[in-house]
């Protein structure tokens, strides 16, 4: 009796370390980019995070996404695995509505009620859970058997189109600004724009797209939304630079339609036009794009993975080229958190609740989804890297992209700072409780 008790005692002790042992890794990579980008040593400039940023964006995640979801993805995969991209769907609703208890208890400035709901619901489906991941399977003994790096990113990187859509239709005009904080702007004299180069711009709003300030448009840092549904006319054409809508309707062949179209209707395919879902397309996206289409047709498959493919000198070379990734993208981390917090309007009480919401609730919600999935049988069986993947998309803290969405937007872009700055300080702790609960919940759910 004693020898088991012994044994299971081992058992926990050995599970706690696994657990924990990954993240001390992240945290190493995280504290040497802290201190080479610290102001005080600055051993390695701004500049330096900023291009490292673009490679990881540009180069190493792409290469990661296509060697590793290309390889492990075909069409009878995709039908087990319909549910990673719903848990992502289901988790963002699940944090609107803890976005909406946020703001309903904390009361934040009425201009941040959006913010606030944004920052709680959407988090880091992408960079974060692929270095979690990678840092969980770089162990000899690792707990979720063979091949356990390429299945973790290949679920990660399935979901990653979803979330991706949602940044950039939904959020994008959740982030608008409130008419009533731009009317308050537009009573200034003037508003003094940031150069595209200028060092001073935080290094999260980069972090994750860079190149953003190339991507503005003329209603991008405008309440576009709320002057096309406005119902007093006279105010939307004093206080906003006129869109020449009716001028455009008038004098296009497609006049008779557009006024045959009810209001409602024409507003909505207004606000569509102006939606930048162009920007889908970026570099990661396309890869899983490549990856998919590729994984599907075994013939093309059979070109670009195998020991024997013809172009298996490729996927070789963006294999070593991904290997950069978890270490870029920790070291930018650093880099970030090295800035140091932004001065907020937001409040504590909000900061602390938008925290909380997300990193101590919402992980306990997606706990019962997931559990509630695998009795309703609507998870691959057997498969715990699976369980763990969706688990993650409860857990991890903002969109670092949200910063990055928020400049673009001209909206909060200081209070976005400061609270992904104070959310990945608490993350440290957070991760590490959840992740040690989700090894000993793996064994049951």
């Amino acid at each position: 009796m004693a020898a088991l008790y012994e044994n299971k005692m081992m058992s926990s002790g050995e599970n706690l370390l696994t657990a924990t042992v990954p993240l001390m890794k992240l945290l190493s990579l995280t504290v040497i980019g802290l201190v080479l980008a610290h102001p005080k040593a600055q051993m390695i400039p701004r500049a330096t995070f900023r291009l490292l940023s673009k490679l990881v964006f540009a180069l190493f995640l792409p290469c990661l996404i296509f060697t590793e979801l290309g390889e492990s993805i075909t069409l009878q995969n995709i039908a087990l695995w319909w549910f990673i991209p719903v848990n992502v769907l289901v988790s963002t609703l699940i944090g609107c509505f803890l976005g909406v208890l946020v703001v309903l208890i904390c009361r934040p400035p009425p201009q941040f009620n959006r913010f606030t709901i944004i920052m709680t619901a959407f988090g880091n489906t992408g960079n974060l859970p692929i270095a979690i991941v990678g840092s969980v399977c770089h162990t000899k003994d690792s707990p979720f058997g063979p091949h356990c790096h390429s299945r973790g990113v290949a679920y990660v990187s399935f979901a990653q189109w979803v979330a991706v859509i949602l940044v950039y239709t939904l959020v994008y005009h959740m982030m608008e600004p409130p008419m009533q904080y731009y009317e308050i702007v537009e009573e200034g004299t003037e508003i003094e724009e940031q150069p595209t180069n200028d060092v001073s711009r935080p290094l999260l709003v980069e972090a994750e797209w860079p190149g953003i300030e190339d991507k503005e448009t003329e209603h991008s840092k405008t309440p576009f939304i709320a002057r096309i549904f406005n119902s007093i006319s006279s105010l939307s054409q004093t206080n906003f630079p006129d869109l020449d809508l009716s001028e455009r309707s008038l004098s296009s062949p497609r006049s008779i339609q557009c006024l045959a179209e009810p209001r409602v209707v024409r507003r909505i395919r207004i606000v569509a036009e102006q939606t930048p879902v162009q920007h889908i397309l970026q570099p990661p996206t396309i890869a899983s794009l490549f990856a998919i289409i590729i994984g599907m047709v075994p013939q093309l498959k059979a070109f670009f993975f195998g020991y024997d493919a013809p172009l298996s000198f490729i996927t070789d070379s963006l294999g070593i080229l991904a290997g950069a990734m978890v270490p870029s993208v920790m070291l930018i981390l650093g880099g970030m958190l090295a800035e140091g917090p932004k001065d907020s309007t937001l409040g504590l009480r909000t900061t602390i609740g938008i925290t909380v919401a997300r990193l101590l609730v919402l992980p306990l919600l997606g706990i019962g989804v997931v559990a509630l999935a695998d009795k309703l049988h609507l998870l691959v069986q057997g498969d715990a890297m699976y369980r763990f993947v969706l688990l993650l998309q409860y857990t991890t803290p903002s969109a670092i992209l949200l910063g990055a969405i928020a400049s673009l937007r001209g909206y909060a872009v200081k209070e976005a700072s400061a609270l992904l700055f104070w959310q990945h300080i608490f993350a440290l702790f957070s991760l590490s409780l959840y992740i040690v609960i989700y090894f000993k919940l793996l064994t049951y759910i």
